[in-house]
Parts: C-alpha cells; sequence; structure tokens
C-alpha cells in the first residue's frame, strides 16, 4: 500500500472494475496513491476483485448498474461518504455483441448503448458538480480502435464507441473552464476474458489468435496493464495540459496495413477489449 504516488490524495471511481481493463486500472491507480471506488453490476464479482486489488493499496467495492441513474446516485453518496468526492473518473464498462444491423437484435442494439454510452453520460453527470465544486478532476473514458474504425459484424459496438469518442471531446470543451479534463484511451486486442472467449469459438482458436497478433506491429496482443498504465497518466498532473485527446494504446495496428488481412465476416472480435 501506498499514500504517495501520482494519485496520491485522489478520489478514483472506475466502473466495470470486476476484471479486465477495469481491474487492472483500479490496481494501478491504488498503487499510485489514490484511494479508488470499484465499481461493479454484481456484488460477488466485484467484492471478489476488490479483495483481489487489496495489496495494492486503498480500494472499496460498490455495486451499481451503470445504466440506471438512481442505482449510480446510491453508489456515489456511498463513495463519498467512505472515500470523498470523487476527483478521477474511468468509464470502463462495456458489452459487445457481434452482428451487423440486419443481424443484431433491437435488443441488443440497445443494450450496447446504454452500457458502453449512455453509462458515460450517466456516471459522468452524476460526478460532474462534485468536479465542479472541487475546481479539478480528470475522466478517462475507454473507447476502442473500433471507435474510429469500422470493423465487421461489430456495428453496434463500433457505433456506440465513436459515440464515446465525440462525447469525450464534448465533455472535454463543456469542462476546461472548470478545471475538468477529460480524454479517451483507444485500445487494440486486449489480451481480457473477453477476447479470449472470442478466441475458443471459433472453430481454429490457435489460427484466431495468430490473426489478431499479426495485426498489430509490436507482434503482441495488449495487457490491461498496458491500458491501465495509460489512463494512470491521462489522470495524473502529468497529463495537466491533455484534454479531449484520443490516446491511442493499440500495439499500432491503426498506424496502417500490417500483417494479416482483417477478420472475414463473422470473425470479428475488435469488441473484445474488456
Amino acid at each position: 500500500m501506498t499514500d504517495t504516488g501520482r494519485l496520491a490524495g485522489r478520489v478514483a471511481v472506475v466502473t466495470g472494475a470486476a476484471s479486465g481493463i477495469g481491474f487492472a486500472t483500479a490496481c494501478r491507480m491504488a498503487a499510485e496513491g489514490a484511494h479508488v471506488a470499484m465499481v461493479g453490476r454484481r456484488e460477488p464479482g466485484i467484492r471478489d476483485a476488490a479483495e483481489g486489488a487489496a495489496g495494492y493499496g486503498t480500494v472499496r467495492p460498490y455495486v451499481a448498474d451503470v445504466t440506471n441513474a438512481a442505482a449510480i446516485d446510491r453508489a456515489l453518496a456511498a463513495i463519498t461518504d467512505e472515500l470523498g468526492t470523487p476527483d478521477l473518473l474511468v468509464n470502463n464498462a462495456g458489452v459487445t455483441v457481434v452482428g451487423s444491423i440486419t443481424e443484431i437484435s433491437e435488443e441488443d442494439w440497445d443494450r450496447q448503448f446504454a452500457v458502453n454510452l449512455k453509462s458515460v453520460f450517466l456516471v459522468s453527470r452524476a460526478l460532474w458538480p462534485g468536479f465542479s465544486r472541487l475546481g479539478r478532476a480528470s475522466v478517462v473514458n475507454i473507447a476502442s480502435v473500433g471507435s474510429v474504425w469500422a470493423i465487421p459484424n461489430d456495428a453496434g459496438y463500433c457505433a456506440t464507441k465513436a459515440g464515446v469518442l465525440m462525447l469525450t471531446k464534448c465533455m472535454a470543451v463543456d469542462g476546461a473552464a472548470e478545471g475538468i479534463r477529460v480524454n479517451c484511451v483507444i485500445p487494440g486486442y486486449v489480451e481480457t476474458g473477453m477476447i479470449r472467449g472470442y478466441f475458443d469459438a471459433q472453430p481454429d482458436p490457435a489460427a484466431a489468435r495468430r490473426q489478431a497478433v499479426g495485426l498489430h506491429p509490436l507482434g503482441r496482443l495488449g495487457t490491461p496493464e498496458d491500458v491501465a498504465s495509460a489512463c494512470a497518466y491521462l489522470c495524473s498532473d502529468d497529463a495537466s495540459w491533455v484534454t479531449g485527446s484520443a490516446f491511442t494504446v493499440d500495439g499500432g495496428v491503426t498506424a496502417g496495413l500490417h500483417g494479416d488481412s482483417p477478420p472475414e465476416p463473422h470473425q470479428s472480435a475488435m469488441g473484445g477489449t474488456r
């Protein structure tokens, strides 16, 4: 545990913190000295995650459906009471349902927009008055290469992440006068449970993994810790003149054509960055 570091004295909220990028980010921010509220939808999962992160610093689990404004308000009240007024936020909660617009159901379309985009609006809106009172804050939204690339059979996911990118820029412009910085991180393929599930579901999991790795000039998939490092930087005073940015952490995949061809239809996994 540490009370020193780039984020010492800060109070951070991380959504989707039970696993993957969210869990790694919570651990990194706690190690950097922040008091971290780990928010997740399911109580057993988020409590287990908080126990796993406890060795990094001060972390607390909070259960909330981030698509529900009342649930967010209840969680925020508990967070403020226990940890203080948050001045850091990482909007990480996300889901993906693979399918083109002719394949995906209306229910799954709406669910992706609720979790991936509406939650960024709701959680940020709930914390914004506290940010304003403090006169400084940093928000990091987790987007995806799907926010700048059209990925085959990921129409809903890509549309939501494009929305996250533009919402980030709008929030940055609106919050600047109050000392509120807002940025987003654009990950490529990241080694998480979601992406491993995608590989396992393919006829040849090893070939699917090789193809994904081949898209990245650096020759490997990302790790949750790669993204967590970017989040910690953007939340810190090291990034005090950075706002409205799309911070790409993708092993070079969006730099240009490289390696294997993009996945065939029905084989997209770019959304699996959680």
